[in-house]
């Protein structure tokens, strides 16, 4: 098994990304005529760090993270909503905010969870062999593809999910629209720092990852190991 010496570091923050754009998601913004959830500013990121995950550690390693993320999420919302639930104390009056705000939390984050999996999983996929079959070529066109696909499925999950039933067909159609191309233009847009933090984490790893015997079932948590599973070129 390869010991990792920054994979820990990437995985804090694409955690991090996650659990901040579900809180932050709950609110509506208008943005230059864009209407979208407050998670799409920051959400962009994990995918940016899914797409460093899977080309510098692996789909196995990234897998592993997305799973790991699901789960801290998951229990994120759970607290959220056993803590609205518990009757608040007399001196504090600020119950009905609570609920108004973080009360359809879980909701967010279910649609967040689901969308996210579906999304994660088909970029890293998508990114890992088109890895194989440029030959580790034209990072700039794996990373735009695999997101124009994930960044697609996540959007129609999500807004789908977190607000059916809340806001009228036209309004669900400018969210979906909005958050896709929102996020599709930052992954363009990072696309050159993306570069750069791939190009230094191989160099600081030693390693450049194909997943040419990796099992790519999004269920199996267990990391590969290099002899048997995966494939790795000295950088």
């Amino acid at each position: 098994m390869k010991n990792w010496k920054t994979l820990d570091i990437i995985s804090g923050l694409f955690i991090s990304v996650l659990l901040v754009s579900n809180i932050v998601s709950t609110k509506l913004v208008t943005f230059y005529k864009f209407t979208f959830d407050g998670g799409t500013f920051l959400f962009p990121l994990s995918y940016i760090f899914g797409d460093i995950l899977t080309e510098v550690y692996g789909y196995s390693s990234a897998r592993r993270v997305i799973w790991i993320g699901f789960i801290s999420a998951l229990l994120m919302s759970v607290n959220i909503y056993i803590v609205g639930k518990i009757p608040p104390s007399p001196e504090w009056q600020f119950q009905d905010y609570y609920d108004v705000i973080l009360g359809i939390t879980p909701r967010i984050v279910l649609a967040s969870l689901i969308g996210y999996l579906v999304g994660n999983f088909s970029n890293s996929f998508i990114l890992a062999k088109m890895k194989l079959f440029t030959n580790g070529k034209f990072l700039f066109l794996r990373t735009i593809s695999s997101t124009v696909v994930g960044e697609f499925l996540d959007s129609i999950f999500f807004v789908l999910i977190a607000f059916y039933g809340m806001y009228r067909g036209r309004v669900l159609i400018a969210i979906a629209l909005s958050n896709y191309i929102f996020k599709t233009l930052v992954e363009i847009f990072f696309t050159p720092i993306t570069y750069t933090i791939v190009n230094f984490l191989k160099k600081v790893e030693k390693v450049d990852w194909f997943d040419r015997k990796t099992n790519f079932n999004p269920f199996l948590l267990k990391n590969n190991s290099l002899p048997s599973n995966g494939e790795v070129s000295e950088s």
